[in-house]
Order: C-alpha cells, then structure tokens, then sequence
C-alpha cells in the first residue's frame, strides 16, 4: 500500500525532481522523435534533459528539508542550465513554484496545486506570443485542474490526477497545432513535461522508478560548449556603407533623448502607488519610444526615446530611487554624424585581438551562435568577439550565453542566437548580467546573423544600432538544404525518408530526391526580381562540382545576380542561402 502524503517537504520535494529528471533521461529518445520537422530540428528531449539536469545539481549542492529552499535551489540551476524554448519555459514553469513555495517549510496539496498554476503563469509571462498546443497548454490543464480538484488531501492523489490530466491534454495538442496534426505526433515539450511529472508520481508512489545517482553529474557544457575565438571591429564593413542616420533627417526624430536609468523599488513612497510592471510600462509608453523595461523583485531598468526625459523620471520616481542615470541628446548625435558624412565618413581602424577580453574598456562587443569553422571564421572576420558551439541540434543554455558575455570587457554586447530555438534562452540571460546592457537580436539564422552585424555602425548610439540591426532581420531571406528523416506530408509537399528538402525562413518548399534539384528549387523560390546578391555557404556535404553546378545555375537563370561563395563548414545542412 502506498504511503499517504498529507504534505510534502523539501526532502520528499528533491526525491520527486531527481525521479522525474531520470525518467525524462530514460526517454530523451523518444521526445527528440516528436520533433514536427522532418529535419533534425532541435533536440526538445535533449534541451529539457540538460535543462533538468542542471537543477537537479543544484539541489544535490544544496540539499535541504525546507521545500521553499529546495526549490529555489532547483530554479536558479534550472534557470542557468535553461537550453531552448523547451528548457526555458520548464524553468520558468518551476521559477513561478519556488516563487510560490518561498517561505513554506512543507505544502499540502492545495498549496502544491497553487504552486503549479503559478508556475503556468510565469511561463506564460515569459514567452511573447505563446502558442497553444505546446508545452505551455499541457502544463496550463494540468494546474488548472489540480486547483479544482478536491477529492482528496493526499499530495499523491492529487499528482495522479495531474499526471492524468496532463496526459489527456498531451493528446489534444494535435488538434490545437495544425502542424502536429499533419505530421500525426504531440507535441514534443508537452511529452517531456508528461515524463517528469510520471517521475513525480512514481517518487510519491515507492520510487517505482529507480533513481540513477549518477545522472545529475552529467556534464552540461558537452553541449555549447564556449569558444573564444580572435575579433576584429567592423572598419571594412563600416567603411563600405554609409550610416543608417544619413538617410534620416534631423528634424524628423520625434523623441529627441535616449534616456536610461536604473530604478530601485521603494514599496510606499507614494501613497496609492504600488509598482506593477505591466502599469508601469504602459505609464512610459505614453512618454516616449523605443521603450525597456526589465524588473525583477527589487530592480528595474528603463530605456526609453523619450522628448521630455524629466516627466519620465518623475513618473519612475513614484515608485522607488533612481541610479545610473544617462541622457543622451540624440539630435545632436545625429549632426554629428550628419557632419562626419559631409566631411567623408571614414570608418575606425580596425583593431585584431588575440582574445576578446584583450580590447579593454570597449563600447560594444557581440556574441554569436554558430556551428563550422567557415562560418565561424566569418562571423569573426566581422568583429565577433566569442562564438559558442550550437546550432538545430545543439543549444547553448543560458548559463554558457552568460558567460560568454561576461568574457567581453566592453558596455553594450550585443547577442546573435541564429537560431529560433535559442532566442528565449538568450533573453533570458539579459536579467542575469550586471553591470553591462546585454541585448538580444533576435536572429533565426546565420544569414539574419550576418546580415545584422553589418549593419552594425561603430559611431552609433545603442538603440539606433539595435534599430537598424533588427530591420535588416527583414531585408535578408535565409534558405537551407537538409534531408528529410521520415515520411511525412507538409504544407501540401510529399516528403520521403531520404528526400533533400529546401527550407525558406523556417517553411519547406521543396523535396527532391536529388540535392541540386532541391538547392536549384529553392533558389528559385528565394530570388525575385528585386533580388541582388546571393550568397552560398558550403556545408561538411557539398561538393566543389555540385557548388559550380550551383553557381552556373544562377548566372544562367539570375545573370545580374552577384554570388558570394564562402567555405562555412557547417553540419546538417549542404548549402546555407541568402538573397538580399
């Protein structure tokens, strides 16, 4: 007979993550086969695996019987070790229960319950625009209905039902995900979270799962592993373009001061102000542009293009005290620049480092995800100072993304994730350095990320930078050959096991059993009339005959095209393309 669980305590707590955690190891398999692609298109099991991997050395460093103590344990590890959106929203999932938990020495099962659904809602906050059918979905029914239910008081009862519910939900997401539907699979994350909690239940119920020891020493850095690599400030791209600021008139900035600062909460200042994110981003919204706000329980840092700076500091000041404060006439800075164009701009010289800690005292430095030597190269030629290893099929976590930043001695350090899969733990690391603006462009791809750098002006302010380096996010296309690894049917497309497949911007076009016949295919998808350059970069699998074929087809098809050729070296993928 199992035993009866009036209240689970830290101890009883741990035992629960280390069983879920194994069990999510023992079918990381079969997660990983979920995947909606038929592409080798990111590893969710692996993601969340490492993810949960992480928390659980916390909570082996910090072992203790309080459940608020454990479990803060196990989400400041969970959120270091955070890789993809997968990893990241189950961080976020346990941060909002710890958050719950804080000060409990035990809980019962409606505080467990309460627990749970805080936890969806700190996850729901996290991600921009959630999608149903996902993770969040599976973990949203589950809490929902372990705050309704009311049978009974034992914990493990209460996790059974949450199990059963999570598992009934897990089956509906073909239904919400037209994606899924078409493939015949659920979704991957709302299977790993469906593993863990299995692993919950199985801890309360006799540890029916046997918990390996050895599981949680794994080592997290096999994944994304940190390469420093040699930088170089962007003089040759500079000087080969004008400033963006020069297309722009001076009289046309509307908001004329980038005012920043930093805002420590003060709960009752003022009377009838109680600081609330949300209303306070909407009160600076009426102020001004280009607007950030990150809070966490104590800080808050503001950026905002703001015409009258003082009523934005006034209306911050009801809150709290403010620090670190910087304001920028932005007019001024753009007659500057205006002044250097009439004049001929000349762009800085550039500078070669041995390390990206060697440039000291720098105003900007940026970080960029990437995998082959070619494309690394690349990325350093144009004043990349740290490249982390990672790519579809391996994430850095967010804790390697910190890291790397904190490597570059520099105020403003710019990160490219080149991958969707990688934008969320990269925003999430934005809270977690000191003493530096961390700011994440969201790039899917390694042409976005290329395409972003250089529009990157060594003479421009931060925000402007940020501006222009996220339009050119929209003037680049980005195209990719891989092979499909099932049988599948997808936007209209027969796809075969084996098949190469054309990918633009994240949608197939195209499955040929032949590789030129798949690149040719979706070079003709990319290229439009308004299109001037294309550039090719060579992956592990090209060919230097299939890259001529390559090349003569588009100087037959496209004969005003400009092609690039670059050696990027890249696994998984034969050619990447880019048409701007």
């Amino acid at each position: 007979m199992s035993k009866r669980f009036i209240s689970i305590n830290g101890n009883d707590f741990t035992a629960m993550v280390l069983a879920g955690a194994d069990n999510l190891r023992r079918n990381v398999d079969k997660v990983n086969g979920l995947n909606v692609f038929p592409v080798p298109d990111g590893d969710t099991g692996t993601n969340m695996n490492l993810t949960l991997t992480a928390g659980c050395e916390e909570l082996k460093k910090k072992p203790s019987s309080h459940i608020g103590k454990a479990a803060d344990a196990l989400s400041k590890g969970l959120l270091m070790g955070a890789r993809g959106n997968s990893g990241v929203i189950l961080s976020q999932l346990f941060r909002g229960f710890a958050k719950h938990v804080h000060d409990l020495d035990s809980v019962n099962s409606q505080q467990f319950a309460a627990a749970l659904q805080q936890g969806v809602e700190t996850a729901y906050k996290a991600v921009v625009k959630p999608v149903e059918g996902t993770i969040l979905t599976v973990s949203k029914e589950a809490a929902k209905h372990a705050v309704q239910y009311r049978r009974s008081s034992d914990v493990l009862d209460l996790m059974n039902e949450v199990l059963s519910k999570a598992k009934e939900a897990l089956a509906k997401t073909p239904d919400q995900l037209a994606i899924l539907k078409q493939v015949g699979v659920v979704d991957a994350g709302g299977q790993g979270l469906v593993c863990v909690y299995e692993g919950f239940v199985s801890s309360l119920s006799g540890g029916l799962v046997q918990v390996d020891e050895d599981f949680a020493t794994m080592d997290t850095n096999l994944l994304g592993e940190v390469s420093l690599l040699p930088g170089m400030n962007l003089a040759k791209e500079a000087h080969a373009h004008l400033p963006a600021q020069a297309h722009l008139a001076t009289e046309d900035i509307e908001f004329g001061y980038c005012t920043e600062f930093m805002l420590t909460i003060v709960p009752g200042k003022v009377k009838g102000f109680t600081f609330d994110e949300g209303t306070f981003r909407d009160q600076l919204s009426k102020l001004g542009d280009s607007l950030l706000v990150v809070a966490d329980e104590e800080l808050v840092k503001v950026h905002i293009h703001a015409e009258y700076p003082g009523e934005v500091m006034n209306q911050a000041m009801n809150y709290g005290a403010l620090s670190r404060i910087k304001i920028e006439n932005m007019r001024d800075q753009h007659s500057h620049i205006l002044e250097d164009v009439t004049h001929g701009y000349e762009a800085p010289v550039a500078i070669p480092t041995s390390s990206a800690a060697a440039a000291a005292n720098k105003p900007y430095g940026f970080v960029a995800v990437a995998l082959g030597d070619g494309i690394i190269d690349i990325l350093t030629s144009v004043g990349v100072d740290v490249v982390l290893s990672g790519g579809q099929t391996m994430n850095p976590s967010t804790e390697d993304i910190v890291n790397a930043v904190n490597r570059i001695d520099a105020d403003t350090i710019y990160v490219l994730p080149n991958n969707s899969n990688i934008i969320l733990a990269a925003q999430q690391a934005v809270d977690l350095v000191d003493n530096k603006t961390l700011i994440v462009i969201p790039s899917k791809s390694i042409p976005q990320g290329l395409a972003a750098i250089l529009a990157f002006q060594e003479k421009a302010n931060a925000a402007a930078n940020t501006d222009a380096m996220n339009e050119s996010l929209r003037r680049v296309k980005s195209g990719q050959v891989t092979y499909a690894v099932r049988d599948t049917n997808m936007d209209g497309i027969d796809i075969k096991q084996g098949h190469f497949i054309g990918i633009q911007d994240g949608r197939i076009v195209s499955s040929q059993p032949s590789l030129m016949d798949a690149c040719k295919k979706l070079l003709d998808e990319m290229i439009d009339e308004g299109s001037e350059i294309v550039t090719i970069l060579t992956g592990e699998d090209a060919t230097e005959e299939g890259t001529a074929e390559l090349e003569s087809f588009i100087q037959t098809m496209h004969p005003n095209m400009e092609i690039e050729l670059h050696p990027g070296g890249q696994p998984l993928y034969a050619y990447l393309f880019s048409v701007e």
